[in-house]
């Protein structure tokens, strides 16, 4: 069996408001949009992030069990900087910059999704 891994979709109040934040933070433009439905892509027919419209989303608490993070993207860079300043000015909340985590940085997006900052390339 063979199947290629097309999108990540994540459930949202509005997205594009999301899909707009992750394709500044990640350079990719958005590929398709409808009133339901907005899909960031890297390049034609290539993987991309989906962002589906949810009404009544209730994003993840992290780091709260019982309304767990589910999943999350890391996005490698090679300093925090200017970067994390960029993804605060766009929405973004600082969860978890604990000086234990020297070479990741806890985020939510806009709608609450937990991601990381990750230094590296």
């Amino acid at each position: 069996m063979s199947a290629r891994v097309h999108a990540v979709v994540l459930d949202c109040p509005d997205p594009m408001a999301l899909a707009t934040f992750y394709s500044e933070l990640s350079g990719w433009p958005i590929a398709y949009a409808d009133d339901e439905w907005v899909t960031v892509r890297a390049e034609a027919g290539g993987f991309g992030l989906a962002f589906q419209l949810a009404p009544n989303h209730q994003p993840p608490a992290w780091p709260d069990p019982n309304r767990p993070q589910q999943f999350h993207l890391d996005f490698h860079l090679p300093a925090y900087e200017p970067t994390q300043s960029e993804v605060l000015a766009r929405g973004a909340k600082l969860l978890d910059d604990s000086p234990t985590h020297e070479d990741f940085r806890v985020f939510a997006d806009p709608a609450g999704h937990p991601f990381c900052l990750c230094l590296g390339d």
